[in-house]
């Protein structure tokens, strides 16, 4: 008998479409890496488990960097498996392979990404020659058991998906050829000079990071401006009310911070206010009704910005969130969308979903849908239902399956795509604006009053939020007016010049950047306009968290609190390019002309052929204009260092490479320079300074070694007797033992700790605390652990008891001391291990920014299989520790050993009833153990069934089953 392939992105997908499947096509048998049944075989990747590479004999090993092997364009790409998922590979490629496999479903993530992760793995299995089974497409946009099983009865058939494979695959190609290209001809200019100064820059990544550069330039060169404004203060016989200077005839200028209500002198200010206190005015005012609409449904993007100036969520953890609320919930439906509408046929399933919400028991969302359904606001609009505004996915809204179990960070998002849903439906919030003008003689003075009459959608919102609607930006709005009567001359009881300032262009946020992303860099605020202009945006709703990520990975950019700030490493790239004169990868606007080819490649309009080939023309340019530069230095807006020359004491300026002495006014240079990015890391201005006034600094991270590897070290300047100057040195201190020389290090330390990435001891080590196989030893000569955090780091020494805090419970105490490098201010952060990040990062006030779900909120477990007395005794510290701090002063409870079959789910450590009840979820959550149906039972795989003693149990249950399974 035949079988059919089906490959799922992920294996929860894969397991979510056996249990919609079982019903109609038969139990399915489960083997280790794949279900089967008579019909289907179902299997998933884990991601990305194949990546596009050079040919060998057109690949360039790292060291031939040199332009003597650019441009890199190969004819075709070979393929090569990810590393770290190769086994997984494997078991893919061996049921494509099988006999009995005659045909293949691409059940991948419906979109770009979802069907390049499909096509390669497709083409890796065939090898030499194509695979030669024929494919269908299962299309997704829900998955809940009945859409998945809609899906499978309209799979689309290759010739549908044609347009959407050739642009996956453009896409891949054109990166990897800008990306290559230009990261080796970048990075064989600036080491030119010696060394190796790793440069990347990306199709994407470079244009966004252009436009976080430009904003930073306009707020450096800001220069403030004095103006004022004349508030008034008039009084009717009903009382009194405020009201601003304006000039009636003023008309928009060259001077954008030029307002109708800004005189730009004191003298003036004081002239009108001395010409209109204690005088009657004539008052004139007009009131009309005005509506005003809820937002659009939320695609990705803008459910980033609104969660991002909501909670502090980072664009990365939105996406996972709402990626969890789809996948593991099945809450919402699928998020990485660029739609705002739904399909016309959709009136149905919205108001099931509304009668879902009223009947679910949310008490702050369930009335509001009430109201909805009772007001018979469920109605076709071509605001809401619309099919040319759907692509391949529709707007993010709740699914018909109420969640439960949600964590605070998944209900709060939820609760913000809930609301939205709703409030697309509910009438318009309704005002009364007044404007009132007040007439001195020649002068006049506005008061606005904006009353709201009826709430519409902002009841869904609560008082706080039609506050905020309501009011304006100045102080004289959303409020309501004492009347005035008409005729009625009113007195000008006071009047008052206010000084104030002009103000510089705020810094980009990430909720401002995923917008200016999403217009190219045009700055539209209309949110209809700005659906328009998606197409053209840099990358797509689902690369943009991705691309953000990349370069705060890579140091060009950096966050502070809210706030996003390119480093100098930024500067040098774009003073660069712009040099090189290198457009396509400076100018947002061009870069999103590529994103919308591909668009039009989706959909037939464009040959893959076409887009290729301007992409390779693209790449060739870039090429040659780093190869011919023959000037000695990069035009661009250089710094003049504070600190005097050390040797001289005359001026120190910048210049491309070189922050170098220029020498005293009148006299000759010293030759004394340094240069500008030693081992890879490029000095900020306030660094250079500080090395200049104190002759070290330090230690300073994110050097890099010949060889790649990173390494922290202090940098000094010495007085060379031989040169008769000063020149700058590394200073490892007792670091360079193994780093640098290879020689093997002794730990004399007691250890701090599990090492959170491979559970081995934690030591200290010179300027650092490094694990212990993350640098050469006697047990292991090899490195092959990379976690290593400062003793110092930005300027804030963190002590043994706080390593020690981070290692066992993730993140240490409040710490008051960090110098931020860039604004010179102090700031106060945890330290805490990010799972996802790999290495320590800052954790601010959860009040303000609230910390990133699964990072440096657990313990961090030992590595399986670990012994020691350190990770042995962790868990049950924490543990013991929490039980304290929830129900201080009472006695934590004592752990109770497990049982075997328990143990066999929550490990071997003594523990408590409320512990083993958390871990016990844990594990049921881990292995989407709850029905589907009715989330408040558990279905009992073989472990658990050995726990339980049956083959299933509801929810409340759990801590009477687990009190048998707990000795003394």
């Amino acid at each position: 008998m035949t079988k059919t392939l089906v490959i799922a992105e992920k294996p929860s997908v894969a397991q979510d479409i056996v249990r919609a499947l079982t019903p109609v096509a038969g139990k399915f048998d489960k083997h280790e890496d794949h279900f089967e049944n008579d019909r289907y075989v179902v299997t998933s990747a884990v991601g990305h488990l194949v990546e596009i590479q050079a040919p060998e004999e057109f690949d360039v090993k790292r060291g031939k960097w040199s332009f003597a092997h650019l441009p890199v364009i190969p004819p075709y790409f070979d393929l090569k498996p990810v590393d770290k998922t190769k086994s997984r590979l494997n078991a893919v490629v061996k049921q494509a392979k099988r006999k009995d496999v005659t045909e293949l479903i691409n059940a991948c993530d419906a979109g770009r990404e979802g069907e390049l992760i499909f096509r390669l793995i497709e083409q890796y299995a065939g090898g030499a020659k194509p695979l030669g089974k024929p494919v269908k497409r299962l299309w997704l946009q829900s998955m809940t058991p009945q859409a998945i099983r809609d899906g499978f009865d309209a799979l689309r058939t290759e010739q549908q998906m044609a347009g959407l494979a050739s642009a996956a695959r453009s896409r891949s190609e054109a990166d990897w050829l800008v990306g290559i290209n230009g990261t080796r001809a970048m990075t064989a200019f600036n080491s030119r000079d010696g060394g190796f100064f790793l440069t990347t820059v990306g199709r994407v990544q470079t244009p966004t990071l252009s436009l976080v550069v430009e904003r930073e330039e306009k707020i450096r060169k800001f220069v403030s401006r004095d103006y004022w404004e004349i508030h008034a203060t008039f009084g009717a016989e009903a009382g009194e009310y405020p009201a601003k200077w304006f000039d009636p005839k003023w008309k928009k200028s060259e001077d954008v911070e030029a307002r109708a209500d800004r005189v730009w002198s004191a003298a003036e200010a004081q002239s009108i206010a001395n010409a209109v206190r204690g005088k009657q005015a004539t008052v004139t005012e007009e009131s009309k009704p005005t509506t005003q609409a809820s937002p659009l449904l939320f695609d990705l993007t803008s459910l980033q910005r609104e969660a991002n100036g909501k909670f502090g969520f980072s664009a990365k953890t939105t996406l996972a969130l709402a990626q969890s609320l789809y996948e593991r919930h099945k809450a919402l439906t699928y998020p990485r969308t660029d739609s705002r509408a739904l399909p016309e046929d959709y009136l149905p399933v919205a108001k099931q979903t509304f009668e879902m919400l009223a009947d679910s028991g949310m008490r702050h969302l369930a009335p509001h849908a009430a109201t909805a359904l009772a007001g018979n606001y469920i109605r076709p609009t071509k605001r809401i239902f619309d099919n040319s505004k759907v692509s391949d996915h529709f707007a993010i809204i709740p699914t018909l399956q109420a969640p439960s179990g949600l964590s605070e960070a998944e209900q709060k998002l939820y609760d913000l795509v809930v609301r939205r849903f709703m409030a697309v439906f509910f009438p318009s919030a309704e005002y009364t604006v007044t404007t009132r003008i007040s007439t001195v003689a020649p002068h006049s003075f506005k008061t606005e009053g904006k009353v709201l009459v009826k709430p519409g959608w902002l009841a869904i919102y609560g008082k706080e939020a039609a506050d905020e609607v309501e009011g304006g930006k100045d102080g004289d709005k959303g409020q309501n007016l004492v009347p005035v009567k008409p005729g009625e001359s009113v007195n000008t009881v006071a009047v008052d010049p206010k000084g104030l300032k002009t103000k510089p262009p705020a810094r980009y946020s990430e909720a401002t950047l995923l917008g200016a992303m999403e217009s190219a860099g045009k700055q539209i605020d209309d949110e209809e306009l700005r659906s328009a202009m998606q197409e053209k945006g840099l990358g797509t709703p689902a690369t943009r968290a991705a691309i953000i990520e990349g370069l705060l990975t890579e140091k060009y950019m950096l966050r502070e609190g809210r706030e996003i700030i390119p480093t100098a490493k930024a500067f040098q790239l774009m003073t660069l390019l712009r040099g090189l004169e290198v457009e396509e990868l400076c100018r947002a606007d061009l870069t999103g002309e590529w994103e919308f080819k591909l668009s039009q490649m989706e959909k037939g309009l464009l040959t893959r052929e076409a887009f290729m080939q301007q992409i390779a023309a693209m790449t060739e340019r870039m090429v040659k204009k780093a190869k011919e530069y023959d000037r000695d230095t990069i035009p661009g807006d250089y710094a003049t260092l504070e600190s005097p020359c050390p040797n001289c004491g005359g001026v120190v300026k910048e210049n491309y490479r070189r922050f170098a002495c220029v020498g005293k006014p009148g006299a000759e240079p010293c030759g004394f320079s340094f240069g500008k990015s030693p081992a890879g890391r490029t000095f900020e201005t306030a660094e250079a300074n500080a090395l200049l006034r104190d002759k070290k600094i330090g230690p300073l991270e994110g050097f890099r070694s010949k060889a790649g590897w990173p390494f922290t070290s202090e940098i000094v300047i010495k007085y060379d007797d031989e040169a008769h100057n000063y020149k700058l040195e590394f200073d490892f201190g007792d670091d360079k033992k193994g780093e640098e020389s290879g020689e093997l290090v002794e730990f004399a330390d007691a250890s701090l700790g599990a090492c959170p990435i491979c559970g081995s001891e934690v030591h200290e080590h010179g300027s650092n605390y490094v694990c212990s196989k993350a640098v050469p030893t006697a047990a292991q000569p090899t490195p092959s652990c990379t976690f290593k955090s400062g003793k110092i780091i930005l300027q804030q020494p963190v002590e043994r008891e706080q390593m020690h805090k981070l290692l066992e419970t993730g993140k240490t105490d409040l710490l008051d001391k960090f110098v931020s490098m860039r604004t010179r201010r102090a700031f106060k952060a945890h330290l805490a291990w990010d799972k996802e990040a790999g290495k320590v990062n800052f954790e601010f006030a959860p009040s303000k920014f609230p910390p990133r779900p699964g990072a440096a909120t657990k313990t961090i477990a030992p590595k399986a299989g670990k012994t020691s007395a350190t990770a042995k005794k962790a868990p049950a510290k924490k543990a013991a520790a929490k039980t304290t701090a929830a129900k201080a002063p009472r006695k934590a409870a004592a752990g109770k050993a497990p049982s075997a079959a328990l143990a066999a789910v929550i490990g071997t450590d003594p523990v408590a009833r409320p512990e083993a009840v958390k871990k016990l979820w844990e594990y049921i959550k881990a292995h989407n153990l709850q029905d589907p149906k009715d989330k408040r039972t558990i279905v009992a795989d073989d472990k658990l069934r050995a726990v339980f003693g049956k083959d299933s149990a509801g929810m409340f249950e759990l801590a009477g089953l687990l009190g048998q399974h707990l000795g003394d």
